[in-house]
């Protein structure tokens, strides 16, 4: 099914931007701060759950980018998103696309980028193989959970953009005249939120102090309580890349409250509220928990979490970076705007 109405000027300028149907909302929103109507492509089902996609415009010669965001949603999983969106790089190859650039504001099996156990997989390093042997010349995304072994898993090009603009923006109107503290929820978390801190105290002008959190996990299993850092009288920002389950920004802010922080904000680019995450969340001390669209928050059905939820729209920072990559321009400026 089609899901935009023409071909856009642009796409005679050589540019032509498809959405796949499972990201149809956000790749709206991407068309619209773009300038440029999605294109028109077809997803087919079968009987037996086979499926195709193919464009339905000329791509030959022109530079594509397709977006697909690969969280596990209502109707697909990941890996179904997966799998139709590398399906749709290999036939915009075989109909002579020049270039395809994957858009992908949620990587799924970002997370597994390391061995943690013997004879364990490396799976973004497999999930980068299969970007890379269905054609796909550039894979875009925003704030993976190790940025390193993201850009060391991948032969082709890799494009990272960072929702840290986002949140300082928001943060700097909610906090004028406050003393701050961002925390990072794990030391594995402390360049990120030192990143953001840095950027916080710039737009407040003001220092902002830095803490951060134990966690130990095993098995599945979160352990730790040690908080590092002054965050008495403080306003808390805990800030990570993504909130699952809820469990490790709940834990961190119940310590925050605990030695005497003032407010507690959580701040992560993806939410993905897994399981029981709406009734923890609602129930905890923030006071908001801002994410961005990458992930609709459709599994966020607690009342309480709810009304605590804001979410900032990242369509704009695709937008840009399409327009950018198009033209020759620099993505990394992108990242300090």
């Amino acid at each position: 099914m089609a899901i935009a109405a023409s071909e856009s000027p642009a796409e005679n300028d050589g540019l032509c931007f498809f959405a796949m149907n499972d990201s149809a909302a956000f790749g709206a929103a991407v068309a619209q701060a773009l300038g440029v109507p999605a294109s028109l492509h077809e997803e087919r089902e079968f009987e037996d759950g086979e499926h195709k996609s193919r464009p339905l415009v000329n791509v030959r010669g022109r530079d594509v980018f397709v977006l697909q965001s690969l969280y596990g949603g209502p109707v697909h999983s990941g890996n179904d998103k997966l799998c139709r969106l590398l399906f749709f790089i290999g036939a915009l190859k075989d109909a002579g696309a020049a270039r395809v650039s994957a858009l992908v504001p949620y990587l799924a099996y970002a997370r597994k980028d390391r061995k943690t156990k013997p004879r364990d997989p490396v799976i973004t390093r497999y999930v980068a193989a299969m970007f890379e042997a269905a054609g796909a010349d550039a894979v875009v995304t925003l704030d993976v959970h190790n940025l390193a072994a993201f850009q060391n898993a991948f032969r082709c090009r890799t494009e990272h953009l960072e929702a840290n603009p986002l949140f300082v923006r928001y943060f700097a109107a909610q906090l004028q005249g406050r003393a701050v503290v961002v925390v990072a929820p794990d030391a594995g978390g402390t360049k990120r939120a030192e990143h953001f801190r840095q950027s916080l105290g710039k737009a407040l002008g003001t220092p902002v102090a830095a803490a951060f959190a134990e966690k130990h996990r095993s098995e599945g299993v979160v352990s730790g309580d040690m908080l590092v850092g002054e965050v008495e009288g403080r306003d808390a920002v805990i800030i990570d890349d993504l909130i699952s389950t809820g469990g490790t920004l709940a834990r961190t802010a119940g310590s925050c409250i605990e030695r005497g922080a003032a407010r507690v904000f959580a701040a992560a680019s993806h939410g993905l509220f897994i399981g029981e995450a709406g009734a923890l969340l609602g129930r905890s001390a923030f006071e908001r928990i801002v994410v961005t669209d990458s992930v609709p928050a459709f599994r966020l059905d607690d009342p309480a979490a709810q009304a605590k939820l804001v979410v900032l729209p990242s369509a704009p920072l695709f937008g840009e970076a399409i327009r950018r990559a198009h033209t020759g321009g620099s993505i990394s400026q992108l990242l300090e705007t």
